[in-house]
């Protein structure tokens, strides 16, 4: 019998281990079902390529029920595309929300070695992200939805939302960026201090060896990050980014060749020139005032976008609405170090106050 058994359970391991394998090589999203098994009537698991701008881009859709209100995510990077980590930090929004995760321009699913290097820039973004809305807005017939932007994404989430604020219920910062300059002088001080508080000389020298350091310039920027990393300015609940590879590796949603991709897309997306570019977008000079209700998911121990800067920047900006949140056992990434708070927050909180 215990043969029989352990016969039976090497049986099942090799054919999950077989449809994982086999699945490496091909992308799909398993359906909404219902504790019977049976396939939701109402729900949307699609993964689709649209074109956006003039090129094909990738675009993951689910919810439990088309009826819900619109949740577009902006990743980060640019380029740090965040659609292989959908299947573990966004099931419950899916009961509440059509959530949909892009592959931006360039980035992971969406890069190809046919966009174009020029047109990897702010204000190009800015029109991807504003067409994707008026897509989906029109395809699901929604008056406006709901804008997540984290990192990069919330750079061009809040320029998005000041310039074409009709179209948002509210708009959720995580990570939120603010002012480059000062976001690269802070956060290059504090992984110094940090390298000198934990007298390691090997980080000292390093940090050191990169003076002046403005992080405009690809080269000490990775070296600034390796550090930032390794001193929990970047996660805090994960001890390594290894973690969310692990974590992407099992997305359904994600094939082998779009894991390679993906780095062809982060490296592609920050050579392209758009990273500089980005610290002329300053939105403590160019947003006064939010005409739609925004709330700042903040980690308390973010230093790759330094709380220091939104929290000065919540105070001055004025909005319908805002509210700035505090995440206590998170870094750069609450949305994924503390997921049922942000969930929760999503649901039982921005949801209620902001649609009507």
């Amino acid at each position: 019998m215990i043969l029989f058994l352990q016969n039976n359970y090497i049986i099942i391991w090799l054919g999950q281990t077989l449809v994982r394998f086999f699945s490496l090589f091909y992308s799909k999203t398993p359906e909404i079902q219902d504790s019977s098994g049976r396939v939701k009537p109402d729900s949307i698991a699609s993964l689709e390529k649209v074109e956006i701008g003039g090129i094909k881009q990738f675009i993951l859709i689910r919810g439990h029920n088309t009826d819900n209100p619109l949740l577009l995510m902006l990743h980060g990077g640019p380029g740090s595309a965040e659609m292989a980590l959908a299947h573990r930090f966004d099931t419950e929004l899916e009961k509440h929300f059509i959530v949909v995760n892009w592959d931006q321009r360039g980035a992971g699913k969406s890069f190809s070695k046919k966009v174009p290097k020029e047109s990897m820039n702010v204000e190009q973004f800015i029109s991807d992200t504003h067409e994707l809305v008026l897509m989906l807005k029109k395809r699901f017939n929604k008056e406006k939805i709901y804008l997540v932007g984290h990192s990069w994404g919330s750079q061009l989430g809040s320029l998005v939302v000041h310039r074409f604020p009709e179209h948002f219920y509210a708009y959720i910062g995580i990570g939120q960026v603010v002012n480059l300059h000062k976001n690269e002088e802070i956060s290059y001080q504090y992984v110094l201090n940090e390298a000198k508080k934990r007298e390691n000389k090997k980080g000292i020298k390093a940090l050191e060896a990169i003076q002046p350091y403005t992080g405009t310039e690809y080269k000490k920027l990775r070296i600034q990050r390796k550090w930032l990393n390794k001193f929990g300015g970047v996660m805090k609940a994960y001890k390594s980014q290894l973690a969310f590879l692990r974590l992407g590796l099992s997305a359904p949603e994600y094939s082998l060749r779009d894991f390679i991709k993906f780095i062809r897309g982060l490296l592609f997306s920050i050579k392209s020139g758009i990273w500089p570019e980005l610290f002329k977008y300053n939105l403590d000079e160019i947003i006064k005032e939010y005409k739609v209700p925004i709330y700042f998911f903040v980690g308390k121990y973010d230093y790759n976008t330094p709380f220091e800067l939104s929290e000065e920047f919540f105070k001055k900006v004025s909005a319908p609405k805002k509210e700035y949140i505090w995440f206590e056992n998170s870094a750069h990434m609450p949305n994924c170090e503390e997921n049922q708070k942000y969930t929760e927050l999503l649901i039982t909180k921005v949801l209620p106050e902001t649609r009507k």
